[in-house]
C-alpha cells in the first residue's frame, strides 16, 4: 500500500483530519500542533503554558480543533490559529481521551481522576464519577447515542449516557488494558496493549475479541472503518493493520524501525493518517487512491 510522509517535527501523537482536508496532529514534547495542508505545507502552532503537552485532538462542533493537555485544560485552535483553553473542574485529573458527543458538547476522560467530564461550548462544565482505580483512557460517540470508552486498569468497557449514567462491561481476557477506542456505523472498536488484541463490543454490549498475529505488538489506537472494520496502529511492532468486519487481518502497513505510531485517523475518502512519535505523519492510500497531497516528503 502506498506511504507518503510528511516531517512535522518529534513527539507526533494525536491524528484529527478536519472537513478541509487539512490533518492535525499534537507535539507533546514540543508543546505545539503542527497543521498539514492538503498542499503538504506544515505549520507549527505553540500552545500556550510551558507545560501544556497536548495530547489528543478532534474536530469540533464549531469547526475548530480542541485538544486534551496535561497541565488540567481543553485546548482550542480556530480558524486564524488563535489558541485558547478551558480548565476543566479537576485540573490534576489530567484530561485525555477527547471526542464530540451527539450533544454537540465536547467529552473527555480523566485518567488520574477517575472521572469522564463534558465541555458544552458556551463553557460549561460538568464532571461524572467513576468506580476508582479504572483509569479511563480513550473515548468515542457510540452509535447508541452513548459515550463509550475504555477503562485501562480495570480490563473493562464504559458507557456513559449524555444524562450521566454510567455503566461498565468487564472485558473476558485479563490484563487486556484497553486504551484506544472508536465507533463505527454499527459497533465500537477498541485495542487492547496488555493482549496484543483487538476488540469490538455491539450497542447490546457483546463482547468480541481477535487475537493479533503478534501478541506482544501492543496495539494502541483504532479507527473504524466505514465497511464495518477497523484500522489499528501496533505500537512495538511499528506497524498498522486493518480488520474486516469478522475481525480478520486484511492488510498491513510496516513503517521504519523505532517509528513509534500512535494516533490514526480515517479521512473521508478513505485514506489512512498515522502519527509516528518519531517525528512524521504518514498517509496510507490504496494502490487506486489518488492522492491528495504531493507525493514527495514534505518539510516545515
Amino acid at each position: 500500500m502506498p506511504v507518503t510522509e510528511y516531517d512535522v517535527g518529534p513527539g507526533a501523537y494525536g491524528v484529527a483530519v478536519g472537513a478541509d482536508g487539512v490533518v492535525w496532529t499534537t507535539l507533546v514534547e514540543r508543546g505545539e500542533l503542527a497543521r498539514l495542508a492538503p498542499d503538504g505545507r506544515v505549520t507549527r502552532i505553540r500552545v500556550d503554558g510551558d507545560d501544556s503537552r497536548p495530547m489528543v485532538p478532534t474536530i469540533g462542533p464549531d469547526g475548530a480543533v480542541w485538544f486534551s493537555r496535561g497541565d488540567g485544560r481543553i485546548g482550542r485552535v480556530d480558524a486564524s490559529g488563535t489558541v485558547s483553553s478551558v480548565p476543566v473542574l479537576t485540573p490534576a485529573g489530567a484530561p485525555y481521551g477527547l471526542c464530540v458527543g451527539p450533544d454537540r458538547a465536547l467529552w473527555y476522560t480523566l485518567l488520574s481522576a477517575d472521572r469522564i467530564g463534558r465541555l458544552a461550548l458556551d463553557g460549561t462544565t460538568d464532571e461524572f464519577p467513576l468506580a476508582p482505580g479504572g483509569m479511563p483512557s480513550m473515548i468515542t460517540a457510540g452509535p447508541d447515542g452513548a459515550l463509550w470508552f475504555t477503562l485501562n486498569r480495570a480490563d473493562a468497557i464504559g458507557r456513559i449516557a449524555p444524562g450521566g449514567d454510567v455503566t461498565t462491561r468487564p472485558l473476558p481476557t485479563p490484563g487486556a488494558a484497553p486504551v484506544g477506542i472508536h465507533a463505527g456505523p454499527s459497533a465500537v472498536w477498541f485495542a487492547e496493549i496488555g493482549a496484543g488484541r483487538i476488540g469490538r463490543v455491539d450497542p447490546d454490549g457483546t463482547i468480541e475479541e481477535f487475537p493479533l498475529p503478534d501478541p506482544a505488538s501492543r496495539p494502541h489506537a483504532v479507527a473504524a472503518t466505514d465497511d464495518g472494520g477497523c484500522w489499528a496502529t501496533l505500537w512495538a511492532s511499528s506497524s498498522a493493520v486493518r480488520l474486516d468486519r469478522h475481525g480478520r487481518v486484511v492488510d498491513d502497513v510496516v513503517f521504519r524501525p523505532g517509528a513509534e505510531p500512535h494516533g490514526l485517523a480515517v479521512a473521508a475518502d478513505g485514506s489512512l493518517w498515522v502519527a509516528l512519535e518519531a517525528g512524521s505523519l504518514v498517509r496510507v492510500t490504496r494502490a487506486a487512491d489518488p492522492p491528495t497531497v504531493p507525493e514527495q516528503r514534505a518539510h516545515a
